[in-house]
């Protein structure tokens, strides 16, 4: 409910999960599998109904950008672990959970520039080649180095 006070309109405090769904573009069924992992803590009204803090739109933005990113759920409720779940977080709060995650996700970023890059050369090119191709693996020499893709990995 919007409340009118003099010349401009006061917000809401909470929202419902409905509205939350339609703010952050998800569904209300991910919004309460968040919650079921841990990843939110929306108090409830004596209706039993969720009732959201402004501030809980930024968290679920925050988990949607990250598992877009690849990132497991364990790993984004260890970023969020530095934020409080009961207010907004200051600058410093964020600071500190983008700090977590920069090294993690400069290795990331590597590793899909690499594969972006070679997969337009490589991947079915019928390069005609071998010796000078990046990823021509003779006799899985490349087995050595571990399993996986390691020459697109590690680079």
């Amino acid at each position: 409910m919007v409340e009118v006070k003099g010349d401009f309109t006061m917000l809401p405090k909470e929202l419902s999960i409905g509205e939350v769904a339609a703010r952050t573009g998800l569904s209300v069924s991910q919004i309460r599998f968040y919650e079921g992992k841990g990843l939110i803590a929306p108090p409830r009204n004596r209706g039993g109904q969720r009732r959201f803090p402004r501030a809980e739109l930024r968290r679920l933005s925050f988990i949607r950008i990250a598992q877009r990113l690849g990132l497991s759920l364990r790993r984004i409720r260890a970023a969020l672990s530095k934020v409080p779940p009961d207010r907004a977080p200051t600058p410093a709060e964020w600071d500190s959970v983008a700090a977590d995650l920069h090294a993690e996700l400069t290795e990331r970023i590597e590793v899909m520039t690499r594969l972006r890059d070679r997969l337009s050369g490589c991947i079915g090119c019928g390069c005609l080649s071998m010796k000078t191709c990046p990823l021509h693996n003779p006799d899985d020499v490349a087995a050595a180095e571990g399993p996986g893709a390691v020459r697109v990995e590690r680079g």
